[in-house]
């Protein structure tokens, strides 16, 4: 037997077996819960019941008691809305009946739902509370935040001082509708907030503070969120982000918590020359463009390859290059994303390909670099570099897997 209850503040539910309390529940309406009309409130108690003690009741035959009469209609309810509908079907699973208990019988479940206060002791403490809510005080009290530089007179002293020498501030409290303000002791707040002038030296004694102070032991993301409570100054989380990462305890002490890259995962040895491939380009050509410079280049001078491994560029992955490669009786084999140990050999060496290219034509005074477009400065880099390339070839360890 499961004894249900809701009010205006929230639910509670008791589950019973033979007269023998098994377990209570309760819990506060949250949000917009507590607009939803008084039989949407008792339908859901019952729902938070049932699930929660899903695994004693599924299977079981369940009475429900509620002090709500109309529930024991709704399973013929006529109309109902979209939650209602929802909340029926869920309860299809269950070998439920839904019976009527009144009220000032159902005295548990009705207490677990509702606030109440056991003495005038309590009563007294939440008025108490309800009237602190309601003033304004700025207490600063000594917390392991590394911020012991907000209790020193002197450092706010030093920073009222700065603001009047910081002219771009003074003129930003003389805005209407400025969110900077001024104190009655003249210290520039920006919403309760002390905002720290363009001042190095102030600014590298609150980042020291707060970061190796006696209190707070190098802290990164908390400083950040703990500095912002009590100053202002643009580029804060910047600032906090440089002194974290020149900070050598930190660089000592904390590890690395990225996953290590995989070991380079070398491609099986070829029968033969050009029979297996890796392929990736550095220029960007449609695929058209790029199946006639591979049958002119690669075809031509060393016959159809058995297979080519690339990664999952759009030209590769496009249906005419697979198209184009079934026809010529190619396997095309696609690297798995983010993991380049896969086809990092031919990643590896157009990084150092795009080196010795730079090399090339910083060598011929190219300041500007190539340009991609055929023109005079594309003939004076390709013609030095074919001379760079067949040196590349030449110092490189033999491979059958020769790059292009």
């Amino acid at each position: 037997m499961v004894y249900t209850d809701a009010s205006g503040i929230g639910l509670g539910c008791v589950l019973m077996q033979e007269g023998r309390v098994i377990a209570y529940a309760s819990r506060q309406w949250q949000g917009s819960e507590r607009n939803r009309p008084t039989h949407d409130l008792e339908l859901g108690a019952v729902i938070f019941a049932l699930k929660i003690w899903r695994s004693y009741l599924l299977g079981e035959t369940v009475q429900v008691f509620t002090d709500h009469k109309s529930l024991q209609h709704i399973f013929t309810q006529p109309m109902m809305n979209a939650r209602q509908t929802r909340w029926v079907e869920f309860l299809a699973d269950y070998q439920v009946s839904i019976n009527y208990h009144p009220g000032k019988a159902n005295l548990v479940a009705d207490a677990l739902s509702r606030r109440r206060y056991d003495s005038a002791v309590e009563r007294d403490v939440e008025s108490l509370v309800g009237e602190i809510s309601t003033l304004r005080l700025c207490a600063i009290s000594q917390e392991p935040l590394g911020l012991e530089a907000v209790d020193q007179a002197d450092l706010l002293s030093r920073i009222r001082v700065a603001q009047q020498s910081d002219q771009s501030l003074l003129d930003a409290t003389r805005v209407t509708g400025s969110e900077y303000e001024v104190s009655a002791n003249g210290t520039i707040l920006v919403r309760g907030r002390v905002c720290v002038p363009k001042d190095v030296e102030l600014r590298h004694q609150i980042l020291g503070e707060a970061h190796a102070s006696k209190f707070s032991i190098h802290p990164a993301t908390k400083m950040y969120h703990d500095l912002k409570r009590y100053y202002h100054w643009v580029g804060m989380k910047r600032d906090v982000a440089d002194w974290v990462a020149k900070c050598n305890t930190c660089a000592l002490v904390k590890a690395e918590h990225q996953v290590p890259g995989g070991l380079l995962q070398s491609l099986p040895i070829p029968e033969w020359k050009w029979d297996r491939i890796t392929m990736d380009f550095v220029k960007t050509d449609g695929a058209a463009v790029l199946a006639r410079k591979f049958v002119r280049e690669i075809v031509r001078l060393h016959g159809v390859p058995a297979s080519i491994v690339s990664d999952r560029d759009p030209r590769f992955t496009s249906e005419f290059w697979r198209a184009f490669q079934a026809e010529m009786g190619t396997k095309v084999h696609l690297s798995t994303a983010y993991h380049p140990q896969t086809d990092g050999q031919s990643e590896r060496t157009i990084q150092t390909l795009e080196d010795l290219l730079r090399m090339c034509v910083l060598d011929r005074g190219e300041a500007h670099g190539p340009r991609w477009a055929c023109g005079p400065r594309e003939r004076a880099w390709v013609t030095h570099w074919e001379g760079r390339s067949g040196r590349y070839n030449l110092v490189s360890e033999p491979n059958p897997d020769e790059s292009v």
